[in-house]
């Protein structure tokens, strides 16, 4: 019989396995892009190899910078560390931290680690770094209330918003999977992940042009530990978006019913085959579309509004 694990163990094994595997989740994503372009492209692992160089590296700091430029990645990346404790990564039951925060206090986190990031670039007074701050909250602002508003649809078709109950209500029946409103918020939800993890509309990871820096032009004046952070926080964002939209909103299966060793041994297995499918989706879908015009985010970002607000009225008004 496999021995139980103790609670808090589980807990911190959430955490533990969102860093561990997120940068390999980022290179799964660039392996199969670079394959749909015909090159061969970089290792899975090289991610890993990256962020190992970077903490070699020396920091530097620009002139006139204050400490909130060095304060950013460690603050961002602990806000990336706290969401994992509160949303089902691992198990089905509620673990001790789960019922703390709501999936609209995990978003809240984000948003805060966002915009210390934005912080940190503003104070480089660096123009590039400046212009992918000022990008993202732009279009931060946009994007949040269609957050919001897959949050209230969910939270209206199940009853709650708490991250462990929406898994397990969807978890009760494959019709719950299948209701309008709920395909048409899992729908805006991944458009709106497809925009925070910048890879469509406007964005290129392996870019550097003026054109594409929102996600990459934030941590453009960073160096050495502090840009491994970032850059390390970038990937562990990703995969907790992942992770929210496959075991709360659209595949909660595979996590563990009790807290022996084998199960959530499974469960990370699992957690990490489902990441790295839709990574796999994602990436067929950023080379499968043209970068869209910068203005056009708006455009992206109402198409998820609207998705959003058809789920509410289809929920009301279509028996969804």
């Amino acid at each position: 019989m496999s021995p139980a694990l103790p609670i808090p163990v589980v807990q911190l094994l959430q955490a533990l396995t969102i860093a561990a595997a997120a940068p390999g989740v980022s290179g799964v994503i660039s392996r199969v892009e670079a394959r749909l372009q015909g090159r061969r492209g970089p290792r899975i692992l090289q991610p890993y190899y990256d962020i190992a160089k970077l903490f070699r590296k020396e920091a530097l700091a620009p002139i006139g910078s204050s400490w909130v430029f060095l304060a950013a990645p460690l603050a961002a990346m602990t806000c990336y560390l706290t969401v994992p404790l509160l949303i089902p990564v691992l198990t089905t039951f509620g673990l001790p931290l789960g019922y703390m925060g709501d999936i609209l206090g995990g978003g809240f986190i984000l948003s805060l680690a966002s915009f210390l990031v934005a912080a940190a670039a503003l104070d480089t007074g660096s123009p590039y770094a400046q212009l992918g701050a000022s990008r993202a909250k732009t279009f931060g602002a946009i994007t949040e209330p269609v957050v919001l508003f897959v949050v209230f649809t969910v939270a209206l078709v199940t009853g709650t918003d708490l991250p462990y109950a929406l898994a397990a209500t969807v978890r009760s029946s494959a019709g719950q999977i299948v209701r309008p409103a709920h395909l048409l918020a899992a729908a805006a939800l991944f458009m709106v992940i497809l925009y925070e993890t910048a890879r469509i509309p406007v964005e290129t990871h392996s870019g550097t042009n003026e054109f594409g820096m929102i996600e990459e032009a934030r941590p453009f004046e960073h160096s050495g530990p502090y840009f491994a952070l970032l850059k390390w926080g970038s990937s562990m964002k990703q995969l907790i978006l992942f992770t929210i939209l496959l075991n709360v909103f659209v595949a909660p299966w595979g996590l563990a019913s009790t807290p022996s060793l084998v199960s959530v041994l499974l469960a990370i297995a699992a957690l990490i085959g489902k990441a790295a499918l839709l990574g796999v989706v994602v990436a067929v879908i950023d080379n499968s579309f043209a970068k869209l015009r910068l203005f056009k985010i708006t455009e992206f970002a109402a198409g998820a509004f609207l998705l959003a607000v058809l789920g509410v009225f289809t929920l009301y008004l279509g028996g969804g």
